[in-house]
């Protein structure tokens, strides 16, 4: 069944120490869990769009739901040679492209727009996550918080070459 009803109340379930936990659906740990849900459904949308990442989106996916289960209480973190994984694909689409000298307007392309913003909402949930770990509600291993950061370098990196690949040049706020 879809519903059980049991979140009527405003609380939901995560299961911490192995057993079963009823909080409020807005606690900190929520707030963090759902970003990164709200980030693994966007990141969806992108492997539905682009046709030429769907591999790596795939597999930031299945990355995703590892932090998930780290949040909730699980004794699963990302591997640390995830990150030396994703650290090449980043230094080599950055030896392709230009040398970054300013911060870039997102979009160009729809593919490149959609990357920002999931470039962006990896951003706004490591935040999160960082806040709850702070409130001493959850624990967060340093390679999870690595992979994080390193995650939103990855969507900042195919944006970019999503551009080039369409012949778009980037564009540069003007502050004026």
């Amino acid at each position: 069944m879809l519903y059980t009803r049991k979140g009527d109340d405003g609380t939901t379930k995560i299961f911490t120490s192995g057993k079963g936990e009823r909080v409020s659906k807005n606690s900190c740990l929520i707030e963090a869990l759902g970003s990164v849900d709200e980030l693994n459904s966007f990141v969806g949308l992108c492997r539905a769009e682009i046709k030429d990442f769907k591999e790596i989106l795939r597999e930031v996916q299945q990355n995703l739901f590892i932090i998930q289960a780290e949040i909730a209480g699980s004794k699963m973190s990302i591997n640390p040679k995830k990150i030396t994984a994703m650290e090449k694909i980043i230094n080599d689409i950055e030896n392709a492209l230009p040398p970054v000298k300013n911060f870039v307007l997102p979009g160009g392309t729809r593919s490149s727009a959609l990357l920002h913003f999931a470039r962006a909402l990896t951003r706004a949930g490591e935040r999160k996550i960082i806040a709850t770990r702070e409130k001493k509600k959850i624990a967060v291993s340093p390679a999870t918080l690595a992979y994080l950061n390193r995650l939103s370098s990855l969507f900042y990196a195919l944006a970019r070459q999503a551009n080039q690949r369409a012949g778009i040049k980037e564009e540069y706020p003007n502050y004026r």
